[in-house]
């Protein structure tokens, strides 16, 4: 059953440890200037692993951290959906409009990805970095690049975990995606076969 992490600083998974091996292995050869994490800590982990051994500047940034779920943080999607069908018709067909009430608004998580990503760009012009962040924060910052259209976020991707996103920005701030949710590094058996709604809900889903 999946539950809503969001901000709950939960450590990984025996399955994430073994997608960070293959993350790390996949980076041992990418030359990095600095590598960027959100403050939580698999995200952090998952910094570590693209680190690896090497002498390369890892720095948290809060813009990255994944969208606050307020009364719906450490919830069953379940259970929070069953209880409140209007919240699973936001998340599902129109999720700019998702706002849980003591959490982040969907369309302030948007902006504030969209700044995170600016000020990592802004900071490191001509270099190569690396940020890790959460599902939320990457779909929002696809949703920007690919559609330029916070309305169009329902139909911006889901990422695996350890998943490699590749943008190339030009000197005038242009943005390239080059490719998204590359989970080549991985073997079969640690991707998750599941569709989008069982991604969130589980196999219980009551339709």
């Amino acid at each position: 059953m999946r539950i809503f992490q969001g901000i709950t600083d939960l450590d990984i998974t025996d399955i994430g440890e073994k997608q960070l091996k293959c993350l790390e292995k996949r980076f041992e050869n990418i030359a990095l200037d600095k590598i960027y994490s959100s403050p939580l800590i698999r995200a952090y982990k998952t910094a570590l692993a693209i680190k690896g051994n090497r002498d390369i500047e890892l720095e948290k940034l809060g813009g990255l951290i994944e969208i606050n779920g307020g009364f719906v943080e450490g919830k069953p999607f379940l259970e929070t959906f069953n209880a409140h069908p209007e919240m699973k018709d936001a998340w599902f067909n129109h999720p700019e409009d998702f706002s849980p009430e003591g959490g982040e608004a969907m369309r302030d998580a948007y902006v504030r990805s969209e700044n995170a990503f600016w000020e990592i760009v802004k900071n490191n012009k001509g270099k190569s970095v690396a940020f890790a962040t959460h599902g939320g924060v990457l779909r929002c910052i696809l949703c920007r690049f690919m559609f330029n259209d916070i309305t169009r976020l329902k139909d911006a991707p889901l990422l695996d975990n350890t998943a490699v996103c590749y943008l190339e920005v030009d000197d005038d701030f242009n943005v390239d995606l080059k490719y998204y949710n590359d989970s080549s590094h991985l073997t079969k058996d640690l991707i998750p076969q599941r569709s989008r709604l069982t991604a969130f809900m589980g196999n219980e889903v009551q339709k």
